[in-house]
């Protein structure tokens, strides 16, 4: 049984939180590449130079009293750069093929899910109000974002569609998705986590599409400008556009009310 222990600690689901999560994940794959890669740091330093940036982070995220807007998406970028990387390592370092490594990361997302859900009673995120799930909520997102870049790498280059045809693929999906939203009755838990995955892979491909060499189908940008470039408006969508907490549990509302 889940104990609720006060006000949820990740925003409200709206248009801002899907703007800000497409271009925190376009961040996360032109700034892990840009250590990766540029920087020639290789895909192994750089997923531990970012799994210590996200543990870190994770861990000021849960211990935080309240929902911090900034704190949080900090989390996410954490998240979808060791993604990068890890996903990098995984597919081209180790082996495994961008179909292996997409199949292998989303049976630990499903596990992931399902243990949350047994363990919990929900993966709701107006229900990520206390430690254990929050943990929970992170290694999800961990693993969503690192299954978004080997979805994105497969379509774009094994699957031969290139960035524009893959993110065209991923943009009619979350269109569906959005579909389903409005006028199904599928639970909406099940459309914000298929919704959150699917935009991964779309910012993985836009990400790749701005840095990649031209004789690949990019547009050759620089790594950093471009990470700077999404960073600050993502820094000026949090500072002039309030959040507010997905939810507040019963406990929390009624001290209020007290």
């Amino acid at each position: 049984m889940k104990t609720r222990t006060g006000e949820s600690k990740v925003p409200e689901v709206t248009l801002l939180f899907w703007i800000i999560k497409i271009a925190a994940t376009t961040l996360g794959e032109t700034g892990g590449d840009a250590v990766s890669m540029s920087m020639d740091l290789g895909y192994l330093v750089g997923t531990g130079i970012f799994a210590a940036l996200f543990i870190a982070a994770a861990a000021v995220q849960v211990a935080a009293k309240r929902f911090h807007p900034a704190l949080y998406w900090l989390t996410v970028i954490a998240t979808t750069t060791v993604g990068t990387t890890m996903a990098d390592y995984a597919d081209r370092s180790l082996g495994i093929g961008y179909a292996g490594g997409s199949t292998f990361l989303f049976l630990l997302l499903m596990a992931s899910l399902a243990v949350w859900r047994f363990t919990l009673g929900t993966v709701s995120v107006e229900s990520v109000d206390n430690p254990k799930a929050e943990w929970f909520y992170w290694i999800t997102i961990l693993f969503s974002q690192t299954l978004g870049t080997a979805l994105g790498d497969w379509t774009a280059d094994s699957a031969g569609m290139g960035y524009g045809g893959s993110a065209l693929l991923f943009g009619v999906l979350l269109g569906l998705v959005a579909a389903a939203y409005y006028w199904t009755r599928i639970p909406r838990t099940a459309l914000f986590w298929a919704a959150f995955i699917l935009t991964r892979p779309l910012g993985a491909v836009v990400g790749d599409f701005l840095d990649k060499p031209l004789a690949k189908g990019g547009l050759a940008l620089s790594r950093y400008s471009a990470s700077a470039v999404l960073l600050v408006f993502i820094a000026a969508c949090i500072y002039f556009f309030r959040q507010k907490s997905a939810g507040v549990s019963a406990t929390t509302e009624d001290a209020r009310r007290a």
